[in-house]
């Protein structure tokens, strides 16, 4: 199969769909891989590099669209990608298409076969492409929290981890998951004081075996919410329903009872955001203020440190992509887990969460792979 890897275009997106090393496990399976010039800049890779790996180098993302039968990228498809996928090609990404009925009509339009990372599911029901992302996700949005608390960033001034005779910084994370464990640890490392709401009480058990009473946990209620965001500096949004728009667990209404120059973190932003005053940012401008509440909604976390989240998203991605380049259309017909990555097929919507969201009759993804 001939495997393609355009650079990603999204703002300050520094991360690429395949390194030199994966390259180099598709060309060992008999794939011609062809790399768009520069992609693997962001992690330190240039085109010499992918061409000791087997690569082939396409001078535009043009070529590397028009020439390939499957496209490994990181994020979703940008308007000007998405009009270049064309039906029989395989498309393996992240592509969070609840909130984004744009990108799902280009897709349905295309007829491109879609396999999401963020819904391939696992054994044990886990989402193990999805989760390398949101551990890299969780560990930032503390650090992204504690500039963002700084003053001269707009925020109240307070140092998470406190100093002898002052009080740490509270920190209340929304979700008990990858994202909200891997937040939690941040922040009890940096010597924050921690809450964290799920509303599942085995998590909640697990938790506190986890952290051995390092953190407090709360079940999720609209008071246990309130009071925790009410007193919180800093406050993590972490859930997620996996496929499906995220919750809106902090309404606009909430914001006039929390601290002046508190922050929000929403790491659900990708799915819709878990604040109802959210909306995505980037990089270049990462933060905005409503209320007198910070909020910080990078659409893209992990692309700030590429190196790590490149060779992280690779480890993960990497099975089930020469599984989709060694028998393509078969690989989703053989593996229940990687099926549920099917998002869009030839212009059907599979995925259950993205359709009920979105108001699309769903089929079946092993009735859409049949069909076709």
């Amino acid at each position: 199969m001939r495997v393609g890897c355009p650079k990603e275009i999204k703002n300050h997106e520094y991360r690429v769909g395949l390194t030199p090393g994966a390259v180099r496990e598709y060309v060992a399976h008999g794939h011609q891989v062809l790399m768009q010039s520069g992609a693997g800049l962001g992690i330190g890779a240039d085109d010499g590099a992918y061409q000791a790996a087997g690569a082939k180098i396409a001078k535009t993302a043009e070529d590397v669209f028009a020439q390939s039968d499957m496209i490994v990228k990181v994020k979703e498809p940008q308007p000007n990608e998405w009009v270049q996928l064309r039906d029989g090609q395989i498309l393996y990404t992240y592509l969070h298409l609840a909130p984004d009925p744009e990108q799902t009509k280009g897709l349905i339009a295309s007829g491109v076969t879609a396999v999401a990372y963020e819904t391939v599911t696992d054994e044990r029901g886990g989402l193990p492409l999805l989760a390398p992302m949101s551990e890299v996700a969780g560990r930032l949005a503390i650090q992204a929290g504690a500039t963002a608390l700084q003053k001269a960033h707009g925020g109240r001034g307070v140092l998470l981890g406190g100093v002898p005779g002052v009080l740490p910084g509270k920190v209340t994370v929304l979700g008990g998951g990858v994202v909200g464990l891997n937040a939690a640890k941040m922040a009890v490392g940096l010597g924050a004081d921690v809450t964290i709401i799920d509303r599942s009480i085995p998590r909640l058990r697990q938790l506190d075996d986890i952290f051995n009473g390092r953190v407090h946990t709360r079940y999720s209620s609209i008071e246990a919410v309130e009071e925790e965001c009410f007193s919180a500096d800093c406050i993590i949004g972490a859930v997620l329903i996996p496929g499906a728009a995220a919750p809106k667990l902090v309404s606009r209404e909430m914001l006039s009872g929390m601290k002046k120059g508190a922050v929000l973190v929403d790491v659900a932003i990708d799915q819709g955001g878990c604040f109802e005053t959210s909306h995505a940012t980037t990089h270049a401008d990462p933060t905005y203020e409503i209320d007198g509440v910070i909020h910080y909604c990078v659409a893209n976390m992990p692309g700030a440190v590429p190196v790590t989240s490149a060779h992280a998203l690779n480890n993960a991605t990497l099975f089930h992509g020469l599984q989709l380049a060694d028998k393509g259309l078969k690989a989703l017909a053989d593996d229940a887990h990687l099926r549920n990555g099917l998002n869009v097929h030839k212009g059907r919507v599979t995925n259950k969460a993205v359709a009920e969201s979105l108001g699309y009759d769903m089929i079946e993804a092993q009735a859409a792979l049949k069909a076709a």
